[in-house]
């Protein structure tokens, strides 16, 4: 077989969205609906700081989120376990074991919910999450991640009292002052959609110095701005991240679906609004924004933010990571969702496992699909391929 290096596989399979949302829209599916994730893998579940300044760990990427069939969150978690172990070196029977985890935990965790009160509901916390040690390591991470780390690892001083962004090209490059001026002209837009408690702390704040930053797998190309403010001194940053928010890539397969395709025309907004559909509790600074005609997402960054390593995915560990994910998927869909429809497609009991082992075979199938396509993607490339001469060879003119 074709050696390829397995760390740059499952960063393929995280920039495949567009691949699987267009696998997914041509098989069957339930037509039970709900805000989905749209992103669901294992490194899109992180921790970050709750408006009351507790640590939180929830799912929290939300880029490809959209009211769809909830079972395609669980398809991309399930394919996403399957190839983390498989990088870990488990063996077939753990991957197969812990999607199968994914799915219980899913199953049990709606039945519990479709018996709340819908105002517990609402507040429901995922416990025993701190005894679970990727999540624990990844809450630990967090902690260390304070605005002050951040004003230190993107910022240096200029003169004592004034900092600005570095300049480190072609990641992060300060902005000039007149387009700094258009990224913050937007701050008026972005200002009406928080709630009015959070505009008077928003207001507190002034902005110092606006960046450009390249942004990571699956939004490499898109814009992406920092504003770093200043609220009582140097000792009190407030970075923001303004991200340039395409559409979803499930959104072209959704027309046909009753009830979905009901995310707001304005990108950024779809973005925010299922993130807070979905999340126990989410940024209090999270909102959305227009430059030139463009949607973007505004969001604090770095505030205590940290995921999972995925090295950390293996043997037990990778077992008690996939039942976390199924009761944060579960709770995200609860939320947002009809949770007895869900309840009543699966099933709870123990014995009632049939989807749990269709999910099994699908994950499977579909890691290692995307094994083949990542294996005929590097050999495309090596030299000496038919692809790889062509690309080499000169264009005529």
């Amino acid at each position: 077989s074709t050696p390829f290096p397995s760390t740059t596989l499952f960063r393929s399979f995280r920039g495949a969205v567009p691949v699987m949302a267009a696998d997914l829209a041509t098989l069957p599916n339930t037509g039970i609906l709900a805000q989905i994730c749209g992103d669901a893998h294992v490194r899109n579940l992180g921790a970050y700081a709750a408006p009351d300044g507790r640590l939180v760990f929830d799912i929290n990427d939300f880029d490809e989120t959209c009211v769809a069939p909830f079972e395609w969150d669980l398809k991309r978690m399930a394919t996403s376990l399957m190839l983390a172990g498989r990088q870990n070196g488990e063996k077939a029977s753990g991957c197969r074991e812990a999607v199968h985890v994914l799915a219980l935990s899913y199953r049990r965790l709606a039945a519990t919910l479709a018996q709340t009160p819908v105002v517990d509901l609402a507040r429901y916390q995922v416990h025993r999450l701190e005894r679970v040690t990727p999540v624990s390591e990844a809450l630990q991470k967090a902690e260390r991640e304070t605005p002050l780390s951040t004003l230190h690892s993107l910022t240096e001083s200029l003169k004592p009292g004034r900092r600005r962004f570095r300049n480190d090209p072609p990641l992060l490059t300060p902005l000039s002052p007149a387009k700094s001026r258009a990224v913050l002209a937007s701050f008026a837009v972005y200002r009406s959609c928080l709630l009015p408690e959070r505009r008077h702390f928003l207001d507190q704040y002034v902005p110092v110095d606006v960046a450009f930053k390249v942004v990571g797998t699956g939004s490499v190309g898109l814009r992406d701005y920092l504003v770093y403010l200043e609220g009582n001194g140097e000792n009190d940053p407030l970075f923001l991240q303004i991200k340039e928010e395409p559409g979803s890539a499930y959104a072209p397969y959704l027309a046909s679906q009753s009830g979905a395709g009901r995310a707001p025309a304005h990108q950024g907004q779809r973005a925010a609004e299922g993130q807070r559909a979905m999340q126990w509790q989410s940024d209090p600074f999270l909102g959305w924004t227009t430059i030139a005609n463009r949607d973007y997402l505004v969001r604090q960054l770095n505030d205590h933010k940290a995921s999972v390593d995925l090295d950390e995915l293996r043997g037990v560990g990778l077992a008690e990571y996939a039942g976390v994910c199924g009761e944060l998927l579960a709770r995200g869909h609860a939320r947002s969702g009809d949770v007895h429809l869900i309840t009543g497609y699966l099933g709870a009991g123990s014995k009632e496992d049939r989807f749990d082992e269709a999910l099994g075979s699908f994950a499977e199938a579909y890691a290692d699909q995307t094994e083949t396509d990542w294996r005929a993607l590097v050999a495309s490339r090596k030299p000496g391929s038919a692809r790889a001469k062509a690309a080499a060879s000169p264009k005529e003119k």
